[in-house]
């Protein structure tokens, strides 16, 4: 005999009919209907979903994904900020004080505009800031010009950097641990080109905005080694010479080849020549600095000291120098002084400075002063007043002009000695 059980649903008779509750018996509860043998079970319905009404099967501990993102934002430790470089985006020209309305080289009348950097210092040797127009007075040979043009704004810098790997090489080493922080004191809107030099000069990177670029063309010159200590070795068995008997080089027959040390040059004349005449070439907006990291000695330039001041005079180029190894003590300075014919000298870099307005050569022995000195020295080249003037039209306008700059304070001012007036145009 066979059976057939018929399902019944929950809360139903078999006969289809609903039983009433009995006394005492418990209220009846939603419960779902069973799944029919014949028909689907229907889909569910689930209300529409918001940011305010999440799915209804969402965890309480879920979140959206830009909460979440927010959270570990907000978890993961921040980096301690980099000191920041105050400067101008490129392309565009700081203010002019005095008339807010015109640009730095808006030009109405067909003369030269001067453009003086200055750089004010107290007794301390801190800069000092908040000077007004009316506080600096400018006389070009020994007249008072009317200034047109006063920032106090910084400007973005033009820097050709000039390396002298004939140092001995254990300054050579020092000078090249510090590559990293003479990047580091570039802004990003900061251009620089690298040379080296010592017998002669080379361009080893053109001008660039890519601190990537520069540190690697850095880590580069990290392989380069300066000279040993001593006199050059020519003799014995260490010297060039091959092997002889009884004096006698072996395989020939005629007498031993004179060995004579080779020259030596340090030529930084010509390696600032070479900068500024590049730096000439480069944006007017941009200030143009030539940073020299060396030990300050000059030897067989073909360009003389006066050559090289005209080109500074004329594109207005400041020189700013880190001296180190035996530049940088005191009493060797000093003995310096007295000019060896035939040795060169090696205080040329401070005149240099001096007659650009380029403030004290910086002479550092150690490592992390030398690091230090290149954050000011960059510092002080883009952080200068600004100052300008339309001079008056004289007869021999080629003829070179003092320039004097005064300040109402008890401070040292650096500013360039004077200018050669820039050819009228054809």
């Amino acid at each position: 005999m066979a059976f057939c059980v018929v399902p019944t649903l929950a809360g139903q008779s078999g006969a289809g009919q609903t039983q009433p509750p009995t006394a005492g018996s418990q209220p009846a509860q939603n419960v779902p209907d069973a799944p029919s043998a014949v028909q689907p079970p229907p889909k569910p319905e689930f209300p529409a979903t918001s940011p305010a009404n999440p799915l209804p099967n969402a965890k309480p501990d879920q979140t959206s994904d830009s909460d979440s993102q927010g959270q570990a934002a907000e978890e993961k430790p921040t980096p301690p900020p980099m000191p920041p470089i105050e400067t101008i985006p490129p392309g565009s020209a700081p203010r002019n004080q005095i008339n807010p309305a015109e640009d730095l080289y808006k030009l109405v009348v067909p003369v030269n505009f001067v453009q003086i950097p200055v750089m004010v210092k107290d007794g301390s040797g801190r800069r000092v800031d908040g000077l007004l127009p009316k506080d600096f007075t400018v006389l070009e040979n020994g007249k008072k010009q009317t200034l047109t043009f006063f920032s106090a704004d910084p400007f973005v810098l033009s820097v050709a950097i000039l390396l002298d790997i004939g140092m001995p090489d254990v300054a050579v080493q020092k000078v090249e641990q510090t590559y990293s922080a003479l990047v580091g004191s570039l802004s990003p809107y900061d251009e620089a080109a690298l040379y080296t030099y010592s017998s002669t000069v080379s361009q080893v990177a053109d001008f660039t905005q890519n601190s990537e670029k520069l540190t690697a063309t850095l880590n580069e010159l990290k392989l380069v080694r300066g000279h040993n200590n001593g006199p050059a070795v020519l003799g014995g068995p260490f010297g060039p010479q091959p092997p002889t008997v009884n004096g006698i080089p072996v395989g020939t027959s005629g007498p031993p080849p004179v060995y004579t040390p080779p020259k030596e040059a340090h030529v930084l004349n010509d390696a600032i020549l070479r900068a500024a005449l590049d730096l000439s070439k480069r944006d007017r907006t941009r200030r143009k600095a030539i940073l020299v990291i060396s030990d300050g000695r000059e030897l067989g330039s073909k360009a003389s000291y006066r050559d090289v001041l005209r080109v500074f005079e004329t594109y207005g180029i400041q020189v700013k120098a880190v001296v180190v190894d035996t530049g940088a003590l005191p009493l060797f300075r000093q003995v310096e002084k007295i000019r060896i014919k035939g040795q060169g000298y090696s205080d040329i870099l401070p005149r240099y400075s001096s007659a650009t307005g380029g403030g004290k050569v910086f002479s550092e022995l150690s490592r992390n002063s030398i690091e230090d000195a290149y954050a000011e020295i960059t510092s002080e080249a883009r952080n200068q007043y600004t100052l300008g003037y339309n001079p008056k039209a004289t007869t021999g306008s080629a003829a070179y002009r003092s320039i004097e700059v005064l300040v109402d304070k008890k401070v040292s001012v650096y500013s360039k000695d004077g200018y050669y007036p820039t050819p009228p145009a054809r």
